[in-house]
């Protein structure tokens, strides 16, 4: 395989704001603290089913790039991938012709894969054609997917499992075309503390990270447990009091924190987690949320190695993972695509961030495709997580549809 040359550049002070130009073909993950956006492709890798034992595919090929001849300015290339939920599925990920950093510090730059002189930043287009006439649709029939949770549960009570997710799927059609520039500007605007990403049409602000390298500092936020917020800030703190009290949601969300520190502990010198759980607002919803923080050993495992350890966590999966994740694709009866699957960038140094991808949709012309789960367990009500189910659609469909 041949590769572009990498010419890599300091951009000026005046990116602007990481907004992407409506129409353009984006590829893009920001944070509270850093964001990269993109335009272009220059490169596509292919990594072969299943995509977590062929992972190694991508670092050789950035690597390659990077050799070719560049001043990299301390910014190796960079690629981007919302990979499938599905471990035994193939997966792509983007190498974009240009790149544009903001980190923490204020530090902005740009990459330009290929040579000659780095393309200045996108500036602002023209907005994307707005839909005059939408439908909305529960895939599933409401009650039938209520009483799958209520199968769930009935399954957990009787011995074998602890937890199982289940989500609805959800779709949206319009009369012209969604955006994933326009949707992913949105999305940042709405919800400035997620996790927000734009990959090949899929499109989300995630309030979950799942990993993220940097030198040899390794961090994840799991979530599970979760209620709505009103808008009201005393009823929502006082449904936050509820959340950190509850014995159902506690045991929940220790089962996933339990299971990220034992997928990282074998990678690192040192792994902690917050002594306890706080809550974290994410749209019409909050989650209890735990930092775990840890120091990788040497040599230092790319992010993609932390990645194919960790998914699929029991927030998105359940426990014990592989009963769980039997009987969520015998009630669920749909494939989940890139719903739920790591979402993230990875550079030629092995750094990278991935969230987990929820609140997210796969935009496909004028069809939009979107899922909300619920984490079902031994006192799980049905009525409430279908409910649960409503709140966190909210988060996406209130950016979605807009006529």
């Amino acid at each position: 395989m041949s590769h572009p040359e990498l010419s890599v550049a300091t951009g000026p002070d005046d990116l602007g704001e990481p907004e992407a130009p409506p129409g353009t073909t984006l590829s893009a993950f920001a944070s509270p603290r850093r964001a990269l956006w993109s335009t272009g492709v220059a490169l596509r890798i292919e990594v072969p089913a299943p995509w977590p034992e062929h992972l190694e595919v991508v670092g050789e090929t950035l690597a390659a790039i990077a050799a070719g001849p560049h001043d990299n300015g301390g910014h190796p290339p960079v690629a981007f991938a919302a990979l499938p939920y599905d471990r035994a599925a193939a997966a792509t990920f983007v190498v974009p012709r240009v790149v544009h950093g903001l980190t923490s510090d204020g530090e902005r730059w740009s990459t330009v894969v290929s040579g000659g002189t780095p393309a200045p930043p996108p500036t602002p287009a023209s907005a994307a054609p707005t839909p005059s006439e939408l439908v909305v649709r529960s895939v599933r029939p409401p009650a039938e997917w209520r009483d799958a949770v209520a199968v769930a549960r009935d399954r957990i009570r009787a011995g074998g499992l602890t937890k199982v997710v289940l989500a609805r799927e959800i779709e949206v059609r319009a009369d012209s075309p969604f955006d994933a520039a326009t949707l992913w500007n949105r999305l940042r605007a709405l919800h400035p503390g997620a996790l927000c990403f734009a990959v090949d049409g899929f499109v989300g602000a995630s309030p979950e990270l799942l990993v993220s390298r940097v030198g040899a500092t390794v961090r994840a936020q799991p979530m599970a447990g979760t209620t709505p917020r009103t808008g009201d800030p005393e009823g929502d703190q006082r449904r936050a009091g509820e959340l950190l009290a509850s014995e159902k949601n506690r045991v929940e969300h220790q089962i996933t924190i339990d299971a990220v520190h034992e997928a990282l502990l074998p990678w690192c010198s040192y792994l902690d987690a917050e002594p306890s759980p706080s809550v974290v607002a994410a749209g019409p919803v909050q989650h209890l949320a735990t930092m775990v923080e840890g120091r990788l050993s040497s040599p230092e495992p790319s992010v993609l190695e932390l990645v194919a350890a960790l998914h699929p966590t029991p927030a998105v999966g359940g426990s014990p993972t592989a009963a769980a994740l039997a009987v969520q694709a015998e009630l669920e009866g749909a494939d989940r695509g890139r719903y739920a699957g790591p979402v993230g960038w990875v550079d030629g140094d092995g750094n990278g961030a991935f969230a987990v991808g929820i609140r997210s949709v796969q935009l496909d012309g004028a069809t939009a495709r979107l899922w909300a789960g619920v984490g079902v367990v031994a006192d799980s009500d049905p009525d409430d997580e279908l409910a649960e189910t409503r709140a966190k659609a909210q988060a996406l469909l209130s950016a979605i549809v807009r006529i």
